[in-house]
């Protein structure tokens, strides 16, 4: 690095559990925030989910990186959780509303000890509205969003993604929230005007960004009744596009949505009479022929290797890729050039490989520390070193259950 990573000073209190607040943590983590993990003394929930090498968890290694962690039952410790807030930057919390109002320790208490707080409270269906109260994972917000309806095969159900992602846009969304308000509470504006000095708190749903990303369905649906449902690897906008198996038993992806593309994915696999077939000079008339254009396109891929149809696709400057599993992209020339996966210091496994810190800054880089620490790792630290407690009353709170 050539310079301090960009959130270097800002503090983030990481109270959260499973995948969508803590992720916000770790992404400000990665980008030099200081994060302080709480978990229950019992451990957070994600230290009992996925898969475990030697006792160790691994994705609570991913989630939990560049975090201190400590252990701390709310319920009984809500002074110590005050005097970590009281000069926090950022807290992050995701329990079901007026959960934390119940223990004392709710917006209104933290904000009036921190009037710079920005407090990120993360929810299945948001703060407000009836079901505000009902649990929510990101499977039901994938569910309810419209997200799997329109997702899978037309003549197969609706269709769940195999990871959280409903909870990772989630993340994004109010990872880029808190630094708006950051900014907003901080910054100096180009006019000359100083940043306001206040924190807020900040209402985030997980099925509410996915919703937003599910691109023009809603004014569609208010202008022309039309309903959107599944097509399999389809677009109801352009084609081709589609998933296409070679000769040698692999896939790749395709997509022509812009016009040069098309032109060139057609002539190359139907020839130049074909890709002219006045037909196919609308969106509307390739979606409505989507099963001449897919014979053709698909024909010509199923009589080729993999590595044959990729070489020429790139002749003819045409997009394409293969269908990659993870042992595929770790021998990928493509992702070792970037440094895209990349190996982590840990002390129960060594060293252990994850995702690198994404997108790529050229003066502040973020980067990855160390891997998700041990349960409690650093209560001692935080709260002696930092909080002034003795190692006595950090021995009773021990005994106490509190930490």
């Amino acid at each position: 690095m050539s310079a301090a990573p960009p959130l270097t000073g800002i503090r983030v209190i990481d109270a959260a559990s499973i995948f969508a607040g803590p992720l916000i943590a770790s992404l400000m983590g990665d980008f030099g925030a200081d994060v302080i993990k709480i978990e229950h003394p019992s451990g957070d929930a994600l230290r009992k989910t996925g898969y475990v090498k030697d006792g160790a968890p691994l994705w609570w290694k991913v989630v939990s990186r560049n975090k201190r962690c400590i252990t701390l039952d709310l319920k009984k410790g809500q002074q110590i959780f005050k005097r970590l807030v009281k000069d926090a930057d950022v807290l992050i919390e995701n329990f079901r509303p007026g959960t934390l109002e119940k223990w004392g320790i709710g917006w209104e208490v933290l904000s009036a000890l921190n009037p710079r707080l920005i407090m990120v409270r993360v929810t299945g269906f948001g703060q407000t509205g009836p079901y505000k109260d009902r649990p929510g994972f990101g499977t039901l917000a994938e569910a309810i969003s419209g997200f799997a309806h329109v997702t899978g095969l037309p003549d197969g159900p609706p269709t769940l993604p195999p990871f959280g992602l409903a909870d990772g846009i989630a993340a994004h969304y109010g990872t880029f929230a808190t630094m708006f308000a950051l900014y907003e509470r901080d910054a100096v504006s180009k006019a000359g005007g100083k940043g306001s000095g206040k924190g807020q708190f900040i209402d985030l749903s997980i099925y509410e960004p996915i919703f937003a990303l599910l691109g023009y369905q809603p004014t569609v649906f208010d202008q022309l009744g039309i309903i959107q449902n599944r097509t399999g690897n389809r677009s109801v906008s352009n084609a081709p596009r589609n998933a296409y198996q070679t000769r040698d038993g692999r896939w790749v992806a395709l997509s022509a949505a812009a016009p040069a593309i098309r032109d060139r994915v057609l002539t190359l696999t139907g020839g130049a009479a074909f890709a002219a077939d006045p037909r196919f000079a609308t969106a509307a008339g390739r979606l409505k022929y989507n099963d001449e254009i897919d014979a053709v396109v698909g024909g010509w891929i199923a009589r080729h290797d993999l590595n044959q149809v990729i070489a020429t696709f790139e002749q003819v400057e045409a997009a394409i890729a293969p269908v990659y599993d993870i042992e595929q992209i770790f021998a990928d020339p493509q992702y070792q050039a970037r440094a895209d996966i990349i190996e982590v210091p840990d002390d129960e496994l060594g060293k252990i490989k994850m995702q690198n810190v994404f997108p790529f800054m050229s003066r502040t880089p973020g980067s990855v520390r160390h891997a998700g620490p041990r349960l409690g790792a650093h209560t001692e630290e935080v709260l002696c070193d930092e909080l002034g407690f003795s190692r006595e009353e950090l021995a009773s709170l021990k005994h106490e259950g509190t930490v």
